[in-house]
């Protein structure tokens, strides 16, 4: 039976050639936002990894919405100009893959040091910077109380948010993703445990997602038929109290009334030392649900590594494509190693032939081909 994880996915506007995802990941190796070599060669040899689509990681609307010193961002023309590049030589390369990009704002979350440096709150020392989020809720013990948003504030960020992918429809990506997971800003405004405000932004879940939904509406409305429109949601906090799967799909549902092509199913991210049971395919209910309670394409992540997990999830219906990103790093062709065991067929730069030849895995050489 032919493999379903290498036929073609419709998103909106876009066809993408399989139904791999490179996920989203922050490589926190930016200079004031602006993307540089690491970034050139990161992107380029994802780009020829075969997926359907690459995902630059999350990239701040704002210079205080980074995590961290070392994060991406699209809050000047400076970084727009210094993405550009980078995105086009990636493409030029690419061997079928569509590039997107995450657009986000830490919240509460801002203001890190790297995580090979701690991922602790930085100090004034180290360049620290004020965090905004819904309510002066800190993070956890040991981190700074953010300061709570004026609706005034808020409405500057949901411009923020329209300027940023504006510049990204300039740089050419075909796919823009708003972050509202992992516990950054729009996903504090959802879940109750970060987002106590009185207003018409707190309280029940309508007033909960008033603010994120803003954003998407924006957003929307300024990018073109042809750019798809993607969200990332946490669909679950995993703790008593939080934000919970049956609000995550009223809010899937409210997405697509706004004109979100699919939907990015992760969870957990709000506070610390919560219980996850993670292990392969983990998150997979949450996309599950979403795709068939919200009508909506749904992508699927989370310690998704063998190729016959990911065949099971698009085939069994349970999600319409998969997304993996530490599976990726440690394996930057793990798509054509897919497609061997799946018997399907992929691209892949011809420079690469002979490592694609069937003598190579079969111990002949064929000298004449050098």
């Amino acid at each position: 039976m032919p493999s379903v994880l290498f036929t073609p996915l419709q998103i909106g506007p876009l066809t993408l050639q399989n139904r791999v995802v490179v996920s989203p990941m922050c490589q926190y190796s930016a200079v004031d936002g602006s993307a540089n070599e690491w970034h050139l060669q990161h992107l380029t040899s994802l780009g020829y990894s075969g997926a359907g689509l690459v995902m630059v990681e999350a990239t701040g609307v704002e210079s205080r919405g980074r995590i961290t010193h070392g994060c991406l961002g699209l809050f000047s023309d400076a970084n727009a100009a210094a993405l550009k590049p980078v995105i086009e030589i990636a493409k030029r390369y690419a061997c079928g893959a569509h590039f997107g990009i995450q657009l986000a704002h830490a919240g509460r979350k801002a203001s890190a040091k790297r995580p090979w440096e701690g991922g602790k709150p930085l100090t004034a020392a180290e360049g620290a910077w004020q965090a905004v989020a819904p309510s002066a809720l800190a993070l956890d013990e040991g981190w700074p109380v953010p300061q709570a948003l004026q609706e005034k504030e808020m409405q500057q960020l949901v411009y923020a948010f329209v300027q940023a992918a504006e510049r990204a429809v300039r740089i050419g990506f075909d796919v823009i993703e708003i972050h509202s997971a992992h516990g950054y800003l729009l996903h504090e405004f959802l879940s109750p445990l970060a987002n106590q405000r009185p207003d018409k932004y707190g309280g029940g879940l309508d007033n909960r997602m008033r603010f994120p939904c803003e954003v998407v509406q924006a957003v929307r409305k300024v990018l073109p038929k042809t750019v798809v429109l993607g969200v990332r949601m946490s669909a679950s906090d995993w703790i008593e109290g939080g934000f919970t799967l049956d609000e995550a799909v009223i809010y899937a549902q409210q997405l697509k009334a706004l004109g979100v092509d699919y939907i990015c199913a992760s969870s957990g991210g709000i506070i610390h030392r919560v219980t996850i049971p993670v292990g392969p395919g983990y998150q997979v209910p949450f996309a599950t649900a979403i795709r068939q309670r919200a009508g909506i394409i749904t992508r699927a992540v989370g310690m998704i590594r063998q190729p016959e997990l990911a065949e099971e999830i698009v085939a069994n219906g349970q999600a319409d494509c998969v997304a993996l990103a530490r599976a990726f790093l440690d394996d930057p062709r793990w798509v054509w190693h897919a497609a061997d065991r799946l018997g399907a067929s992929v691209s892949f730069p011809p420079q690469y032939a002979l490592a694609r030849m069937p003598q190579w895995a079969s111990g002949v050489h064929n000298r004449s081909m050098i």
